[in-house]
């Protein structure tokens, strides 16, 4: 693909894969990645041209309402993956495997992924950690999985890292890029940096070929990804120091419904305009 990947491409009847990554990657093309759980709202990224989407195991808060990754599982994503497969037409889904669904080692690996990619059609999936993950990598890419990694602040270990915190200071940065660099060894395609000083998320950047997606990992990663209901204000709370909202979507619709509740009370809707007859 020799056009952005974000931009010129987005009306293109075929789908992003993974080739088209590392073309952007040798261009220096930067490009968006972002979470979706749902048809409606993939139709509405895939519309504006975002190339990658990611089901993320984030779904267990922002969709089921757990207060962590942890409790989500493999039935609970497929039929989320499902439904943004089948609401875009252009973007690549990736699948996060979810916790408890690779760990055990290669052979548990392969079996979650191959559900991901035969239940609900996704194009890739994604899975947390760096050397522990090596032989889970492998497997799946000798069996033609796309594998998309993830280091730094990895929800799934949250407990043992001892909550959210800045990962990959002083020589914990160093133990990053040797797993960055293995986890590129292994086949990954890519590989996200969550939560780490912005000097690593460009030391890791030009040290691979293949392309980093940050969140929360400095500016001069070859993508970025977020949480959309973080991006649109519709979660609630302090929004973590790397999320900067583009809306406020929780008040928005707090008032559109708030004003068709009212509405109802006092019996002017429906209106005659609203109504059959």
């Amino acid at each position: 693909m020799s056009e952005p990947l974000y931009g010129a491409n987005r009306n293109s009847a075929r789908r992003i894969t993974v080739k088209d990554l590392a073309a952007a990657k040798v261009a220096g093309d930067r490009w968006p990645m972002i979470t979706a759980y749902d048809a409606l709202t993939a139709g509405v990224f895939d519309d504006a041209g975002i190339p990658v989407m990611l089901v993320g195991d984030s779904a267990a808060m922002v969709v089921y309402g757990y207060d962590s990754t942890i409790p989500i599982t493999v039935d609970d994503l497929i039929p989320l993956t499902r439904a943004v497969v089948r609401g875009s037409r252009r973007a690549m889904v990736v699948a996060d495997l979810p916790f408890g669904s690779y760990q055990q080692g290669p052979a548990q690996a392969l079996a979650t992924a191959t559900r991901f990619m035969k239940e609900a059609g996704a194009h890739a999936v994604k899975l947390e950690g760096g050397e522990r993950v090596l032989p889970q990598i492998e497997a799946l890419v000798a069996a033609g999985i796309p594998v998309m990694g993830h280091l730094g602040l990895t929800p799934q270990s949250v407990h043992a890292m001892g909550g959210y915190r800045v990962q990959g200071r002083g020589e914990a940065g160093q133990t990053l890029l040797r797993d960055a660099k293995s986890l590129q060894a292994a086949g990954a395609f890519a590989v996200v940096l969550e939560v780490v000083p912005h000097e690593l998320g460009d030391a890791v950047t030009r040290s691979l070929a293949i392309p980093t997606i940050g969140i929360g990992a400095g500016a001069t990663t070859d993508a970025q990804v977020l949480v959309w209901q973080d991006l649109a204000g519709l979660t609630p709370g302090k929004p973590a120091k790397f999320v900067k909202q583009y809306a406020d979507l929780r008040g928005y619709l707090g008032d559109a419904v708030k004003s068709w509740a009212d509405e109802v009370v006092a019996g002017t809707y429906p209106d005659g305009e609203h109504q059959y007859s």
